[in-house]
Parts: structure tokens; sequence; C-alpha cells
């Protein structure tokens, strides 16, 4: 049996290697100048995520193993910190696609989805009672900026101010430079938890109109407790990119983030359904029947009458 998403272990950030696939498994070709090429052997059925960053090759074998074992492969930035293209695998279950499809698609149920990704972040009963979508981005964007704040003067800072620009990278302070590091990171996990439940990283609640939309909704969940204390720890730092993937890679045992990802999208999405059911994953296809609901596929109707 392959490890459960939830199981896994979180990411491996990669570059300056060739990925091959040999009889034994998926390795990593490392050259090293004073003992030539090592190979490194990866755990590719308990990994959520492989970000591949720049001066890495893989071969078409080793990206099949991955998709096999259900691993997310993400081709990155220097560092893991920009996203340029995933591969994903293939999903072996709709449910959880069918809770959040319904869900997106009834505004009064997306935006209860969302006010519960709100009270998660904020506190039970933080949403003032009949709060619109506007409203909720507004709060959301003080509770924010005031976490920014406290952070800056317990760190003793100064004023601090959230920029995101590619074009001037080395420019910016260490605690953007570490926040973006950290958050790109934290992308690729929930961007493999989300494909590892048959959902969609497109159909986001509180984000819109982009391919990791729910991605970046999940991941907002938990940026004020991993990703932006981090990136204030490292506001001295020489390295702060590379120290903030390396500290959030080690903490994450710490917080067991991919059991928690799994489970609050499964009640975000479905409230009411029974989140400790068996693995859905284990069922065959069904058929779509308007009347009766989901029937067994695999089997001949041509004496039911049909046509």
């Amino acid at each position: 049996m392959l490890p459960r998403v939830a199981d896994s272990l979180s990411f491996l950030y990669l570059d300056i290697v060739r990925i091959v696939q040999d009889d034994t498994g998926v390795c990593a070709e490392v050259t090293v100048p004073e003992r030539g090429t090592e190979l490194v052997y990866l755990p590719t059925a308990a990994l959520s995520c492989v970000l591949l960053g720049p001066g890495t090759s893989i071969t078409s074998r080793a990206l099949a193993t991955f998709a096999r074992h259900g691993t997310t492969v993400i081709a990155t930035g220097s560092g893991g910190v920009r996203c340029y293209a995933g591969i994903v695998p293939d999903s072996m279950s709709t449910t959880w696609l069918e809770h959040q499809a319904r869900s997106w698609a009834d505004d009064t149920r997306r935006a209860a989805v969302a006010t519960a990704m709100y009270e998660q972040r904020f506190g039970t009963g933080e949403a003032p009672a009949g709060a619109t979508i506007a409203q909720l981005r507004g709060l959301e964007g003080q509770r924010v900026k005031a976490h920014y704040r406290l952070l800056a003067q317990q760190y003793r800072i100064g004023r601090f101010r959230r920029a995101y620009d590619p074009a001037s990278w080395d420019t910016q302070d260490p605690v953007n430079l570490a926040l973006s590091s950290a958050n790109t990171c934290l992308y690729g996990i929930v961007h493999a938890a989300i494909v590892a439940l048959g959902c969609s990283p497109a159909l986001g609640f509180v984000h819109s109109g982009n391919q990791q939309a729910f991605v970046y909704d999940v991941a907002d969940l938990y940026k004020a407790e991993l990703t932006i204390p981090l990136a204030f720890s490292l506001h001295n730092s020489t390295h702060p990119e590379q120290e903030a993937r390396r500290s959030f890679r080690d903490g994450l045992r710490l917080f067991q983030l991919l059991p928690r990802i799994v489970t609050d999208i499964q009640r975000l999405l479905a409230p009411d359904a029974d989140i400790t059911a068996p693995d859905p994953n284990e069922q065959l296809v069904d058929l779509w029947d308007p009347i009766s609901g989901p029937i067994p596929g695999g089997v001949n109707y041509g004496g039911a009458g049909g046509l």
C-alpha cells in the first residue's frame, strides 16, 4: 500500500542535478568535483511534491514514476522562490472534486466556505453576521497588516511593507525574500494535497481567475502561523531564501501540516460529511443517473429498459 497523502513527507527541493529512473528506483545524479557522480535515491512513494530548481533535468521514466506514486512535480526558480509550472498525477476519485464544484457553483455555499476560511484564520465568530465577501476581504487585509506591524515591532525592524517584485528581486529586504521563498514551498505542499484529494486547484472561493486560486485560498489558512513569523525571524539573515526553505521544511513535521491540510479541505467543502470514511480512491468508476444518482459502472444495462 502506498502512503496516504496525509502521511507523506512534505516536499523535496532539488537543483543542479539530473533525475533518472534506474532498475532500483528514481535517483538524483549529483556531480561532486572531488568524487565524481553520486546517486541519491528519492522516496517517491512518500513524497507529496518535488520542487525542481535551475540546472535540473528529469527523464520521462522518472516523471512517470512520480505520477504513478501521486507525487506533484513543480518547476521553480532559484531557491524554490518562483513557481513556473507543475505536473500533477491523475486522481482516482472525483468525490471531493464534486463537493468542491457544487460549493463553488452555488453563490450562497461559496460565500459560506469563504466565511468559514476567514473564521478558521481569525477565530470562530470573528466574521460579522451577514458580512459580504468584500467586507471580509477588507477585514482580512486589516488583520494581516496588524500582524505585520506586531512582528515588525517584536523584531525591531521598523516599518515593514510586503512587496513581491520579481523584476527587482535582489533589491528586496530579507523579510520579503524569506516570505516569498517560504510561501512558494507552502504553495507546493498545498497544491499536492489538493490534487491528491482529486480537487481542482483552479476553483477558488476567495481567490479567482487563476489556475492556483484554490491553492492560494488554502495556503492563506497557515501563513500567519508558519511562513510570516519565520520570515520575520530571518530579518538579519544573509541568505534568507535558503534559510527560509530549510527552516520551513524542518518545522513541518512538528506542525503535521499535510494531515491538517487534508482535514481542513474536507471540512470546508463538506462540513457534514464523514471524513473518517474509507479512502474513496478505492471506489470504481460509477455512472450518473438523474434520478438514482451514481449507479455501479461495469454493468451491462441492455436488459434494464435501455433503448
